[in-house]
């Protein structure tokens, strides 16, 4: 792979990650639920979704989901009701804010396998993600080159550099935790998360299918 390309990709993977989307929603939202340190587990759910992604982009499947209406509206829906499903259950939360003096510190920590579940499926599940992915991905790489190399290298780029910037989502979120201790405050951030995450699921709704 040429130097320029790869720049061209990482500065398209820079653009991809720090645009607000219902990663950047998650991992803000675990950062001041249950720390940055809790959150390092969603963050590798999310990043091990985007990898399923690229690879399913770059083998040709990607394009085909594309193509077919049918295939296309079942991933759109399933991965709308889902962030809609995560964004209800967040709403509704009463963790750590039933009773008087409450705090983020008693709030119920979900499990590693249940952190880790919440942050793949919500990459995995993004019809948005695989349109981007399709339209986006084939432009850089090279039909004369060996395939595996340059899903490899382009994986790596994008995964360094979408934790380094979702890692700084809920790091920065963590250090704000601090104004958002009391038991009111914790209502409003469900209330305020829960109700981001269902706006971005009735988003993917008007996702479209790119065209060719």
């Amino acid at each position: 792979m040429e130097f320029h390309t790869w720049l061209a990709f990482a500065l398209a993977s820079v653009f991809i990650a720090v645009s607000p989307g219902s990663g950047a929603v998650l991992c803000m939202s675990h950062g001041l639920s249950y720390g940055w340190r809790n959150a390092r587990l969603t963050i590798a759910g999310l990043e091990i979704g985007l990898v399923m992604i690229l690879l399913i982009a770059g083998a040709g499947i990607g394009s085909l989901l594309v193509a077919s209406e049918t295939a296309f509206w079942a991933v759109k829906i399933l991965g709308a009701s889902y962030l809609i499903y995560l964004g209800w259950k967040q709403w509704r939360s009463t963790a750590g804010v039933a009773g008087a003096g409450a705090t983020r510190e008693t709030a119920v920590l979900p499990s590693r396998r249940t952190r880790l579940a919440v942050g793949f499926l919500t990459n995995a599940t993004n019809p948005k993600g695989i349109v981007f992915m399709v339209a986006v991905l084939p432009q850089f790489i090279s039909p004369q080159r060996p395939l595996l190399p340059q899903l490899f290298i382009l994986a790596v780029t994008l995964v360094a550099i979408d934790t380094l910037v979702m890692g700084g989502y809920a790091y920065g979120a963590s250090a704000f935790s601090r104004f958002m201790s009391d038991a009111r405050a914790l209502r409003l951030q469900n209330r305020l998360f829960g109700g981001i995450l269902m706006a971005v699921g009735m988003g993917l709704f008007f996702v479209k299918k790119a065209q060719n």
